[in-house]
């Protein structure tokens, strides 16, 4: 098992196009400058001793230094024990709707990012459960498999967004299918917490329901969106430049469809919970959830890692050492070992 014991440390590797940008500038200013004096070929002929290979391989041994200084602040740890523990829990896989019609913001700030800042808390307060996440519009596909690492859920649901799926629609049918797809042959009780505003054009969801709580995984919907609905927004570049219309020009209201969402919840033997600007409804839903049967299960575990820091410091600082030693003019001996210049003797 390897991880970073510091990752946000990687972020100083953007500073290596900085480095870039500054050496390509300098390397310009530097001609500008000798062009003053003369022509090129004729300033290498008064400065034999010149060697601009030897600028570059100095900033390439100064680029490849930084690097291992910074995975070496980083931390790389392996594991060095694996440890197989006892946990009781519930599998869970949240099917998140990330079509264009999320983005309506009736519920502030946004129905997506308020039902992405509720899962996010949620994580926050569970310990043994197994998570997974399902995103859909006019289809759907794994955002992560279940696991416990709930680090690793956190990463996945910030790069939630409706641009990741070409395809829009609702595929309600489609990503409680594929949220099932996750779940192993275990005895653990089983759920999906579907998140949605319920405008269902795809296929018959509530036939998915039946037959998911007929292999007993249970389905809990929660309706993101109040009655009244909101116009859906139009982004270019990160700003808001209007609303969707139709074909006739007039704005699309996007409509909670309340109904939907209880008959989808009522076959898969769960609860509907509706969303508002007060609370998002996941709590609500995973306390109903928290009431099944916890199932004991084997988890395998690493208990110790080592750090590996030190490997990436040395080479980093040898690097530097090299740097320092390598002079930009060209060797006495590279001099003498000029194969293409003549020989008088012949």
């Amino acid at each position: 098992m390897f991880r970073l014991a510091h990752p946000f440390a990687l972020y100083l590797l953007l500073a290596i196009p900085v480095f870039i940008l500054l050496y390509l500038l300098a390397q310009r200013m530097k001609k500008k400058a000798f062009a003053t004096f003369g022509e090129w070929p004729l300033l290498l002929r008064l400065m034999p001793d010149y060697s601009g290979s030897r600028g570059l391989l100095k900033m390439i041994l100064l680029l490849v230094a930084w690097t291992l200084l910074i995975l070496g602040v980083a931390d790389p740890q392996t594991g060095s024990k694996l440890e197989k523990i006892k946990r009781k829990g519930i599998d869970l896989v949240f099917a998140l709707d990330v079509s264009n019609s999320m983005l309506a913001q009736d519920i502030a700030p946004s129905r997506l990012e308020r039902a992405k800042q509720a899962i996010a808390r949620l994580l926050d307060n569970l310990e043994n459960d197994r998570i997974g996440l399902v995103v859909f519009a006019g289809n759907s596909y794994v955002q992560m498999p279940i696991t416990t690492d709930y680090s690793a859920a956190k990463l996945f649901l910030a790069n939630i967004n409706p641009g990741m799926l070409p395809t829009q629609g609702t595929a309600i049918g489609d990503a409680i299918e594929t949220s099932v797809s996750c779940f192993g042959k275990t005895k653990q009780s089983k759920a999906i917490i579907l998140i949605t505003d319920g405008e269902n054009h795809e296929d018959d969801a509530v036939a998915a329901a039946h037959s998911a709580a007929s292999s007993g995984i249970r389905v809990y919907t929660i309706g993101m969106g109040l009655p009244d609905g909101a116009p859906i927004p139009i982004y270019n570049s990160g700003m808001q430049i209007g609303y969707k219309k139709d074909r006739q020009g007039n704005t699309i209201i996007s409509r909670l469809d309340d109904n939907l969402l209880k008959e989808i919840a009522d076959a898969g033997k769960g609860v509907y919970i509706r969303a508002n600007n007060s609370q998002a409804g996941v709590k609500e839903v995973f306390d109903q959830i928290n009431n099944l049967e916890k199932v004991e299960y084997d988890s395998r575990i690493f208990s110790d890692y080592e750090d590996r820091y030190q490997f990436f410091l040395l080479g980093g600082l040898l690097l530097l050492i090299v740097e320092l030693l390598i002079s930009e003019k060209k060797s006495k001996l590279a001099g003498k070992l000029n194969l293409f210049q003549p020989n008088d003797k012949v």
